[in-house]
């Protein structure tokens, strides 16, 4: 199959890596500089400088030329570039099937992925979102992983799923569109209260609590979305808030560790290098909560530490200092 990939950053590189043993993969770069850095030394000096990049990535800097061959669509940008992708796929004569890789809601609008992509290409192809528990590096390196491709289309997303299937890369598919939507977002923000909560050094056992009831927030929001509580405990819940919240390579756990010792966000942000959706993602997640009644007070504690100069510890005496209820 000829895959384009929009977006050459660590994921879309690493995804180009990966998924070039059974398919032809294009890679598109937005800057032109890095197309040609990406061609001529076949390497991503910025996002993966350890990974080689195999000599069947083909690199262009002309997004017209990466869709004009394919047969399926990788969008593998950040969720705030997701609009722009798509309205390149939108000028492409063929209607091939898109899929998203990106996690988080459009920050000015509140759009989940899919709602982005109703509104850009409407009804013109199949489309669906790929999500999980995935760490571009490891990904690159070849090391086992496992993710969920999901689509309204239920044959989609198996069709899809049976393509991008190998050993070291194994896919499965889902249905639950939202669910593994809202997963992917809500973790992030998680993964900075996680942050938080290690850098202020609370220990394991308050880590566990926080990732436990950060499932729980995680779980009534996408259930009142529409999501199935069952795709919650599964890759793109559990298993992707777990890894967000606990490994080293996490780019909004380290926002949190940061934040706790004292660091600015704006500070943060600029040495990070790399985009961390839950910074861009928290307001929007407490006002969809808000607007449906849902009770999210790890999301509104990030949020006060985020926006409102709260600070971290106030943040955490503040959750502490909540009265005790039911475990549900």
């Amino acid at each position: 199959m000829n895959i384009a990939i929009l977006g050459a950053g660590a994921w879309g590189t690493a995804l180009a890596v990966a998924l070039s043993a059974r398919h032809r993969v294009t890679l598109w770069a937005r800057d032109p500089a890095q197309a040609a850095a990406l061609r001529s030394q076949r390497r991503n000096a910025r996002y993966l400088p350890e990974i080689p990049l195999p000599e069947a990535v083909e690199v262009t800097g002309d997004s017209s030329a990466a869709l004009a061959h394919a047969q399926a669509i990788l969008v593998a940008t950040p969720t705030a570039a997701l609009r722009e992708a798509l309205e390149r796929v939108k000028t492409s004569a063929a209607a091939q099937p898109v899929i998203w890789a990106c996690k988080g809601l459009e920050q000015a609008s509140g759009r989940l992925p899919h709602q982005i992509a109703a509104e850009v290409l409407g009804e013109r192809a199949a489309c669906g979102v790929l999500s999980g528990p995935s760490f571009a590096l490891e990904v690159a390196q070849g090391r086992p992983t496992a993710l969920t491709l999901a689509s309204l289309d239920a044959g989609f997303a198996q069709r899809m799923a049976r393509e991008l299937h190998q050993p070291m890369l194994r896919v499965y598919f889902s249905s639950d569109l939202i669910g593994v939507e809202i997963g992917g977002a809500v973790k992030n923000v998680m993964a900075i209260a996680t942050g938080i909560c290690d850098g202020l050094g609370l220990g394991l056992n308050a880590r566990a609590a926080l990732i436990t009831r950060g499932l729980a927030e995680l779980t009534r929001l996408g259930v009142a979305l529409g999501g199935r509580a069952e795709t919650f405990m599964g890759l793109a819940g559990a298993g992707d808030l777990i890894l967000t919240c606990t490994g080293e390579l996490s780019r909004n756990r380290r926002v949190g560790v940061l934040l706790a010792q004292g660091q600015q966000l704006d500070a943060i942000l600029a040495r990070l290098g790399h985009v961390a959706e839950g910074v861009y993602s928290a307001r929007a997640i407490e006002t969809i909560a808000a607007g449906r009644g849902v009770e999210m007070p790890i999301t509104r504690a990030v949020c006060a530490v985020l926006f409102n100069g709260v600070s971290p510890a106030d943040a955490v005496q503040q959750l502490l200092a909540r009265d005790p209820r039911g475990e549900a």
